[in-house]
């Protein structure tokens, strides 16, 4: 036997993203208010990293994080009716969001979800696939001409998310600068986002709230945008001349079982939700997925292979790109475009051998789940094949949870999945990004979604200089 076959095989070094250190225990109070109004992720204890449930009293009450993939299930599915969205998140969330589908309740949300259900089935989102490709298509045309230049990759996500926008939802035009429409939706989460501890103490909605006054000229302008949207878009429906898109088909919904169409307030209100959450998840997962692709040369130079083996010209296919899906999927799970989903328990429940009481918190942190110690092997390393097709059926069902689960799953997982892995493409066939040298660590930063604390500025190379400085 040669003296080499004796040396084992050397593990490759995966990339480990830069996060918030987990606490050893709870601070005080004023400290735990203080922490999670600056960087809510800052506020998780190790403790939540390793155990199935953890229950605690604490400055929002009784809280009991779940993080048991079976319990999970029983508390979003099989016992879903007894948790209702907490009244925290629809005092952040519904000035600005209105009464749609992301806080709306009851009778009112199941029929929104009815209504606007159809509207989102696999036959009209692949419908959609060449619209992606051609915003795509524009994102690296745009970026072949800023060779060697410094981008804020975050704002070009922001940019080519809500060109798919106009594509597929509005595809009449925004009616705005997309650009002010960006830094509006920025504003508003940056602004809502901090937790006020006003709400923490449950004080009346009448006593202004810092970030709510700061976030009303976003409110404003989103209300001025999408009042101009349907008035335009009603005028051509009453000409017989609109066009089919998604817009087109919100207006004329109906709910399968009353034929009753939505409210213009529930139309108004779920077109905001598509464009703030819908729009600012996923540029957020795009942006991720770069950075993390920057800091892996080898699944950098999978991507590239697996997206340059598709044909100038041919436009990109979700599903044929088994390892860029892969690398969208792995990056929401280090990066969930929601980190954290809490229920209120309208009657006294138990969760395993928790007793939850009438009233309180049952939160599922994605974040926390996602990087669980008991769940996941090597949970902080970036390892894309894991969600390869022959690994993803070892993932349990509830420990993966980008986009929620059960009824109130998320109505637009796969046209954010589809539209994230098409663009991906795009960008790996036309360029490379690397981090300055004297960049500033790259820390993940919760306001609704997790964005990168100071953006993303990252250095651009066009592909074909690019191969010709490795080779």
């Amino acid at each position: 036997m040669s003296r080499a076959a004796l040396v084992e095989p050397v593990a490759p070094v995966r990339f480990r993203p830069v996060v918030p250190k987990p606490l050893r225990e709870q601070p005080g109070l004023f400290g735990f208010l203080r922490a999670a109004r600056a960087n809510p992720l800052t506020t998780w204890l190790d403790v939540h990293f390793e155990k199935p449930v953890v229950a605690a009293e604490g400055a929002l009450g009784r809280v009991t994080v779940v993080s048991d993939p079976a319990l999970i299930r029983y508390l979003y599915v099989e016992n879903a009716a007894n948790y209702r969205k907490d009244d925290l998140q629809r005092r952040v969330l519904a000035p600005g969001l209105g009464n749609g589908l992301l806080t709306a309740e009851g009778e009112e949300w199941k029929l929104q979800r009815r209504t606007l259900a159809p509207i989102f089935s696999a036959r009209h989102v692949l419908g959609f696939n060449v619209a992606m490709n051609a915003a795509g298509a524009r994102m690296a045309r745009r970026l072949a001409r800023r060779e060697g230049a410094s981008i804020d990759v975050a704002l070009e996500m922001t940019r080519v998310t809500l060109d798919v926008l106009e594509r597929t939802i509005f595809t009449q035009g925004l009616a705005s600068d997309p650009d002010a429409l960006g830094r509006a939706i920025t504003r508003f989460l940056e602004s809502v986002g901090p937790i006020d501890p006003l709400d923490v103490f449950g004080l009346p909605g009448f006593i202004p709230r810092i970030g709510r006054l700061r976030a009303r000229p976003a409110i404003r302008f989103f209300a001025e945008v999408v009042d101009e949207l349907i008035a335009r878009r009603r005028a051509l429906i009453e000409r017989d001349a609109a066009p089919s898109d998604l817009l087109t088909l919100l207006l004329k919904a109906q709910d399968p079982e009353t034929g009753q169409g939505l409210t213009d307030l529930e139309v108004k209100a779920n077109i905001v939700t598509f464009i703030a959450a819908g729009h600012e998840t996923t540029a957020n997962a795009l942006t991720w997925a770069l950075y993390c692709l920057s800091q892996d040369p080898a699944a950098r130079a999978r991507v590239e292979a697996e997206v340059d083996a598709v044909p100038p010209g041919v436009d990109f296919d979700a599903d044929a790109l088994p390892f860029t899906k892969a690398v969208m999927e792995e990056t929401m799970r280090l990066f969930p475009p929601v980190p954290f989903m809490s229920r209120q328990a309208i009657a006294d429940d138990r969760i395993g051998r928790i007793k939850i009481p009438k009233g309180s918190l049952v939160m599922v942190a994605p974040y926390v789940l996602h990087r669980h110690k008991t769940l996941w092997q090597e949970p902080e390393a970036f390892m894309p094949e894991r969600f390869l097709p022959e690994a993803r059926a070892d993932i349990p069902r509830f420990a993966y949870l980008p986009f929620g689960a059960g009824p109130r799953v998320c109505i637009g997982q796969s046209f954010s999945l589809q539209e994230a892995v098409v663009v991906l493409a795009h960008i790996t066939r036309a360029a490379r990004f690397s981090l300055a040298e004297d960049h500033a660590p790259v820390m993940p930063l919760h306001r609704v979604t997790l964005r990168p604390e100071h953006g993303l500025h990252m250095t651009v190379r066009p592909r074909g200089e690019a191969k010709g400085l490795a080779d």
